[in-house]
């Protein structure tokens, strides 16, 4: 009996915090909607760019369509291009996770899969501020992408990709760039270090409208592609954010994204990539 009574006082003591860590979690999930308004507010209003990751922390829902064609022939329909749904739980902290890329190829190599899942993309707010009290942002970046791709799609490596963005803004107009480098976690010698650099310019135009120029840099260290880069550019425009419910509005971008460095006289493995590229962009914003 006394055995029994020790047993139940000590499964007691084990149990008593868990009405402390309901209540904890209830008011976690109370002050959520506060918490991200509050993040909102803090910093500038501009709608998330066409292809660059925006530095700002969003509460979206969000789906990316890629067309691309190269000049040897192949093109590739990229759908859900590494976009999902990105949430801030914390006034200065947002997760995107993201559900896994389906790739289908034409012309030479034809054939279709699933990619390799860039999975979740965490962001951490530095500094900011609205449009009446600095009207800027900084933001550290971490990404994190899983070898789940089939055969064709796939570089049988995890990586991990750190990263830093910032933005400023003068009026209607703003200026939005990031740098990340991808670090393969295994077979570096083949994949080697992608090192990309966006820079994005951005105009408030007509309430609803956004046309906006990006400049996308990929330069590899190391790997197959050692030494090349491709630059592209990016032109296109965003409508939104349009209210259709209370806390909650729709966006539509649309972009056209061609590469301007001239392709080397060895083209293999092929750089750039692709030559031109369609981007159709929906966002729900909550």
């Amino acid at each position: 009996m006394a055995r029994m009574i020790a047993r139940i006082a000590s499964m007691s003591l084990l149990l008593a915090p868990l009405p402390a860590l309901a209540d904890s979690m209830d008011d976690f999930f109370t002050g959520w909607s506060e918490r991200a308004h509050a993040a909102l507010d803090s910093q500038p209003h501009w709608i998330p760019p066409i292809n660059t990751i925006s530095p700002r922390l969003t509460q979206v829902v969000r789906y990316d369509q890629y067309w691309q064609a190269a000049n040897n022939g192949v093109s590739t329909n990229v759908f859900d291009a590494g976009k999902g749904v990105e949430i801030i739980p914390f006034e200065t902290t947002s997760f995107t996770i993201n559900p896994a890329l389906y790739d289908e190829r034409g012309g030479k190599g034809s054939g279709s899969g699933w990619g390799d899942w860039p999975f979740l993309l965490v962001k951490q707010r530095l500094a900011s501020a609205p449009e009446d009290d600095g009207n800027y942002i900084a933001t550290g970046f971490l990404s994190f992408q899983a070898p789940v791709g089939s055969a064709a799609f796939t570089n049988h490596a995890w990586v991990i990709t750190p990263g830093l963005g910032g933005g400023k803004g003068w009026g209607d107009f703003d200026i939005q760039a990031n740098l990340q480098a991808a670090l393969p976690l295994s077979h570096a010698n083949s994949i080697g270090t992608a090192i990309t650099t966006n820079v994005m310019a951005q105009y408030h135009l007509l309430h609803w409208l956004w046309p906006e120029v990006e400049l996308n840099n990929i330069a590899w260290s190391g790997g197959a592609r050692d030494g090349k880069d491709q630059l592209c550019m990016t032109v296109g425009t965003l409508l939104g954010n349009i209210p259709v419910a209370e806390n909650y509005a729709v966006g539509i971008g649309v972009g056209y994204q061609f590469a301007l460095s001239p392709r080397p006289a060895d083209p293999a493995p092929l750089t750039p990539t692709f030559d031109h590229n369609w981007i159709l962009s929906l966002r729900m914003v909550y």
